[in-house]
């Protein structure tokens, strides 16, 4: 693998420090919810709001965030969101009431979504394809996990002081990224403009180009698929049949915009590659798979064995050995192996993890649990940075912040959807050990589920760099595409109701 110098280096530390941040933002929250709870007085439905305006508000802007980068400005809109994201989080620290911090975290989410797939898009396009920026991508990757295995610890020590130091702290690290961004992150080059006599008609300027000077914004797609998305991840999240139904006539309402408008919001030709839908199905039931593992593990922790918040945070963090393995070993690995190998290979290991768990004991000692949750750790690494290189390769430049949006969009969805899927199974059982056993189902079939998604492009070839078409078929003769996504909200979504169970 290339090495990265000079100022390409210090973008890549600005925008590794952004993911960190939020990974960190979120994790720490995990902890603080009991304080939380207690100085304000919340009920278990507002404080499940604390935590479910973020997701929503993350979850429902994130396409519009990717395409706004595209269309603005990636430094822009990376620096402006992360401003905002500076700001309402030390607000969430003044809140002195419930609804106050509840809107804190929503504007906070949305600042998340668009400044995350800004930030990737810096990435995919000041990055040269091939070895640099998959190299690039994996320590991007790993700097993610690593914020977030960081918040889950850092979060019990602060919020033992006082939890309004959760949201204080990330201010100062905000800070320091915002300094860094303002000195590294380079402004986007202006179109070339050609001269021309005053008789002479302007010259013509090809479609992209015209899109970023005019600076113009499918209104009413944001609006729909925005109010889509939230609705679906809503009614996802509650098992309500209702916001789902709604989310889906407005996704139907915005697949019918997008046709006839000059220009989409999300061009629907970049749907019709099979690599694309390959890559968010995998990347969507992987996320299923994921999180709802982990709340589950979460639950058994706090609920059956009365393990302390802080005790659960500590046996989680052995997953987090990603965040050494993704900068080091996998892009190795990558250069030997390819892509595609490494993610089939490491959806593989997810499964095998999830079966140890099958048959869970009320008493099962850590040392029973390690060898999965290492082998979690091992595949989330194999899986998360390859998924994020093949996503993206290929994707034409103008629609790299799509392509972010698209994918985070997937992990996003695939969070709740894991979520309410083993909630609504482990309910179902009369007997809480039960419940969990026949939960654990869930993640293990999701995870088969994406390899067997994965093998098609498999087939075709495993991507190594410089050889053309991802690993999971992106291209297959299409226009190659993709997207991305930060993954973490799902664990903090699991650490919630654990907290809310037992409150």
């Amino acid at each position: 693998m290339h090495t990265i110098r000079g100022r390409r280096l210090g973008v890549l530390l600005v925008l590794c420090g952004a993911i960190f941040l939020e990974g960190i933002d979120v994790a720490m929250l995990n902890v603080a919810l009991p304080s939380i709870r207690a100085e304000l007085g919340l009920e278990t439905g507002a404080l499940q709001w604390v935590m479910s305006a973020y997701v929503l508000g993350y979850g429902g802007f994130m396409l519009l965030g990717g395409r706004a980068a595209d269309l603005f400005g990636r430094r822009r809109m990376f620096i402006g969101w992360l401003t905002v994201f500076l700001l309402f989080s030390g607000l969430g620290g003044l809140a002195t009431e419930g609804w106050q911090l509840i809107v804190a975290r929503f504007v906070t989410g949305v600042a998340a979504a668009f400044m995350t797939p800004a930030g990737l898009s810096i990435i995919t396009t000041g990055f040269d394809e091939g070895p640099q920026r998959e190299k690039a991508l994996l320590v991007y990757s790993g700097t993610a996990a690593a914020g977030f295995s960081v918040g889950l610890v850092a979060g019990g020590l602060l919020a033992s002081v006082d939890w309004r130091w959760v949201f204080f702290a990330p201010v100062a690290l905000a800070a320091l990224i915002l300094a860094g961004a303002l000195a590294f992150v380079p402004k986007a080059p202006k179109a070339p403009t050609s001269p021309k006599s005053p008789k002479s008609p302007k010259a013509p300027t090809a479609p992209s180009d015209a899109r970023r000077e005019r600076g113009r914004i499918d209104v009413w797609g944001g609006v729909l698929v925005t109010g889509g998305v939230v609705l679906l991840v809503l009614g996802v999240e509650e098992l309500a049949a209702l916001p789902a139904v709604a989310g889906l006539a407005l996704l139907g309402a915005f697949a019918l915009v997008e046709r006839r408008t000059a220009e989409p919001l999300v061009r629907l030709g970049i749907l019709r590659s099979p690599g694309l839908l390959r890559a968010n199905a995998a990347a969507l039931l992987f996320s299923a798979a994921f999180f709802g593992f982990q709340f589950l593990v979460v639950l058994y922790l706090q609920e059956l064995r009365g393990w302390s918040t802080l005790q659960t945070s500590l046996a989680m963090l052995v997953i987090g050995i990603d965040a050494v393995l993704s900068p080091t070993v996998v892009p190795k690995l990558v250069t030997r192996y390819g892509n595609g190998r490494l993610i089939f290979a490491g959806l593989l290991l997810a499964a095998l993890a999830y079966g140890l768990f099958l048959p869970l004991g009320a008493d099962w000692s850590y040392l029973l649990m390690l060898p999965g949750l290492l082998l979690l750790g091992l595949a989330f690494a194999l899986v998360y940075g390859p998924l994020t290189i093949v996503a993206t390769e290929g994707v034409a430049e103008e629609e790299q912040g799509l392509a972010g949006g698209l994918l985070y969009t997937a992990f996003q969805f695939g969070a709740a959807l894991g979520l309410a899927g083993v909630t609504g199974v482990a309910a179902g059982a009369a007997d809480a050990l039960e419940g969990f056993r026949a939960a654990l189902l869930v993640p293990f079939a999701a995870v088969l589920v994406a390899a067997a998604v994965s093998l098609p492009g498999l087939r075709r070839g495993s991507h190594r760099p410089g050889q053309g078409p991802g690993a999971l078929g992106a291209g297959d003769g299409d226009e190659a595409v993709g997207a991305h996504g930060d993954v973490h909200l799902g664990v903090r979504q699991g650490v919630d109701v654990a907290q809310d169970v037992r409150g």
